[in-house]
């Protein structure tokens, strides 16, 4: 099984170089000062979500970002896949099914009651993985997004 590993603020050196390969491969611009601001206080403890090293915690593979929120619908606190993300000479092995099978088992001990996820609608090889790891499209809803 994958080694997951809480992420704390003693982390953040290994944990950027991870974030800044998923954000040059998913076009997202952002400065290392950006991302920074909004790993810091996820591995300093803050409330609103976590940040987990994959594999080992010295030389990790990859990383999960869960952020939490609250759900009337679910009755309770629902989490948020923000980012996830492994090494792309390691994909296809079934970490990321493992992680993704293991997590909310995990979190659902805290008291989590759902957890999201966003994927582009035309990534039909993404959208079949996550189907097969019980993800369903809400056929109804569509994420919308205002920036601030």
């Amino acid at each position: 099984m994958t080694a997951l590993h809480l992420a704390g603020p003693d982390d953040l050196d290994r944990l950027l170089p991870l974030v800044r390969a998923f954000h040059d491969e998913h076009g997202i611009t952002r400065s290392d000062d950006d991302r920074i601001a909004g790993i810091s206080p996820l591995l300093e403890g803050s409330p609103h979500g976590v940040a987990y090293l994959i594999g080992p915690q010295r030389a990790p593979i990859g990383y999960v970002v869960i952020s939490f929120g609250w759900s009337l619908e679910f009755g309770g606190m629902d989490g948020f896949v923000d980012e996830i993300y492994l090494r792309s000479s390691i994909r296809g092995r079934g970490i990321g099914t493992e992680v993704l099978t293991s997590l909310p088992k995990a979190l659902a001990g805290a008291g989590l009651r759902a957890l999201h996820l966003e994927v582009k609608r035309d990534d039909e090889q993404t959208r079949r993985f996550y189907a097969r790891l019980r993800f369903r499209d809400r056929e109804d809803y569509m994420l919308m997004t205002l920036d601030c």
